[in-house]
């Protein structure tokens, strides 16, 4: 299946300004031809009248658990998951066992992932072992594969070292990935610290942890080299996003992601006393919600991942015993587009733009595009199409689902990676000789 041809689609290409119906050409992995009436006899034709055709989704934040925590996930099937949710490439965070703190570990990742059906970017540690006490070989570790550092899942233990990181990924052209919080501010919390919190009288985290976090980072990028690049990990309170608009109106080199959960949902989730709407940051106020929102159409939060993060039943059964974290590959998509485009509130061109094309261009790899001569790696989505999310239909060990139950609106249908076909739902009719 090395030429595939889609005919008749509605194809939406933020990084050429294009959204218009057209046939677009695949050939050996790469974007051959985009047009009308093309013709090739050697390809496996789709028809995408009525769908709309995008590049593949990139997705900034999320945690496969291999090596070390493979009944959760591992990496084969979170590109499953990734593939079912139209993600095309994603970055895998550095807290798994081993933590990727080395290069054997980068390399293990990287082989796994050969076969998968995502192209898999690992986040390599800032510090040795997540510990927060000596950085990690950030040299060795970029020669290897690394495309980011973080120690995202604990904050990078003090501004000295944070700073000392910053230098060093300028000087090898690579973003940080900063999780944002002050522990001696959240110790103990299990979900926000707001009015829920106190009914059922469980441990709160205040706004003030991230806010705080939020504001160390921005301080030390004010003095850092120019060439730092700092990405704010999945923002959750005002606070926050006005430290994000500050940092951003000085000029600095700063970008921020959130989660389709934190503009969708919030603490009144928690009443149900079920773990799986647990997270950190956790789901904030009604205020803090809206603020996301507004901070995501405005362009001071850049883009949208997901903090995919996979748990067996058994550990999420206990409400306050649980680890924190949610699945999400699967209904990123189509959640945002519920909540951004069928409201009127985005085009569907600006979410491909902050879920695909600046991504890639925060990360400063090829992707989010269809350019000819680009990487064929692209969906086809019915935006008609609504559906109910059931955990037990997820292609992902976990069902740690925070969408479950909730009706979205637009689905992927197929996925296209490195030039094949990863994923479809279409008909044989659509897709004969798939």
């Amino acid at each position: 299946m090395d030429t595939l041809l889609f005919r008749n689609a509605r194809v939406i290409d933020p990084s050429q300004n294009l959204d218009r119906v057209c046939d677009v050409l695949c050939k050996c992995g790469k974007i051959a031809e985009l047009g009308q009436n093309i013709s090739c006899g050697d390809a496996v034709t789709i028809e995408a009248s009525g769908l709309t055709l995008a590049p593949g989704l990139i997705d900034l934040h999320t945690h496969l658990r291999d090596p070390g925590f493979t009944e959760k996930e591992d990496i084969l099937t979170g590109c499953e998951a990734a593939a079912a949710g139209g993600v095309t490439t994603l970055c895998a965070m550095p807290n798994t066992r081993p933590a990727c703190d080395t290069p054997q570990t980068i390399a293990y990742i990287l082989e796994k992932a050969a076969n998968a059906k995502a192209r898999v970017l690992p986040v390599a540690a800032i510090t040795k072992g997540l510990q927060g006490e000596t950085l990690t070989d950030m040299e060795a570790l970029a020669e290897a594969g690394a495309c980011a550092f973080s120690d995202d899942g604990v904050p990078v233990a003090t501004a000295k070292l944070m700073a000392d990181a910053m230098k060093r990924a300028a000087a090898l052209d690579l973003p940080i990935f900063a999780h944002t919080e002050d522990r001696s501010l959240s110790a103990g919390g299990i979900m926000h610290d707001g009015a829920v919190a106190r009914e059922i009288s469980a441990r709160g985290i205040p706004s003030a942890a991230e806010d705080v976090g939020t504001a160390r980072e921005i301080a030390l990028l004010l003095t850092a080299d120019a060439r730092t690049r700092l990405h704010i990990c999945h923002v959750s309170t005002a606070g926050s996003i006005a430290l994000i608009a500050f940092a951003k109106q000085q000029g600095l080199n700063i970008t921020a992601e959130t989660c389709p959960h934190y503009f969708l949902l919030h603490e009144e989730k928690l009443r149900s006393l079920d773990a799986d709407y647990r997270m950190n940051p956790p789901l904030r106020t009604e205020a803090d919600r809206n603020a996301v929102l507004r901070a995501l159409i405005d362009g001071t939060i850049d883009v949208i991942a997901t903090d995919h993060a996979p748990h067996t039943p058994l550990e999420k059964a206990d409400f306050l015993k649980a680890p924190n974290g949610v699945v999400g590959m699967e209904t990123s998509f189509s959640a945002s587009y519920t909540a951004l485009v069928q409201t009127g509130k985005m085009t569907l061109s600006e979410l491909i733009r902050r879920m695909s094309l600046l991504p890639a261009q925060i990360l400063g790899v090829e992707g989010g595009t269809l350019q000819v001569g680009a990487r064929a790696d692209l969906i086809l989505i019915d935006e008609r199409e609504a559906w109910t999310v059931d955990p037990k239909q997820l292609h992902g060990k976990s069902q740690n689902c925070v969408f479950k139950g909730c009706t979205l609106q637009s689905k992927v249908k197929m996925t296209v990676f490195n030039g094949k076909v990863v994923y479809n739902t279409l008909t044989k009719e659509q897709s004969y000789g798939i």
